[in-house]
């Protein structure tokens, strides 16, 4: 099972992850995929319901759909589903492939959030 983790930090406390992520990966060890966000609101902006639906979609259907056949399919406008799919290829959760065939590369988003970090 190929995941992803997503997580809530302070910008110092993500660089800090991100140089250790850095050096793990230089020395041929394996790491997770990481994306990281500063605050929840960031998080739930970037991650709302209607896109989780969206890739969830685009999993249950890999290499079949193309946005507009998608926007269709969920029964969704296409200009919305369209920024949808652009805002999630530009943090890496989604793909276009040949003729822009979508793919979701992850079989699994963990979201961790701490209580005292999610302020």
């Amino acid at each position: 099972m190929k995941c992803i983790e997503i997580e809530i930090m302070r910008p110092g406390d993500a660089l800090n992850v991100a140089v250790d992520t850095w050096h793990k990966a230089k020395s041929g060890k394996q790491v997770t995929p990481r994306i990281t966000f500063g605050s929840i609101k960031d998080l739930f902006s970037a991650i709302t319901e209607k896109r989780l639906e969206l890739l969830r979609h685009v999993a249950e259907h890999q290499g079949v759909l193309n946005t507009r056949r998608l926007a269709g399919a969920l029964g969704r406008d296409y200009k919305n589903v369209y920024t949808d799919v652009s805002d999630l290829e530009s943090l890496g959760l989604i793909e276009k492939g040949e003729k822009g065939v979508l793919t979701v590369p992850y079989d699994e988003i963990v979201i961790h959030a701490g209580l005292t970090e999610a302020a």
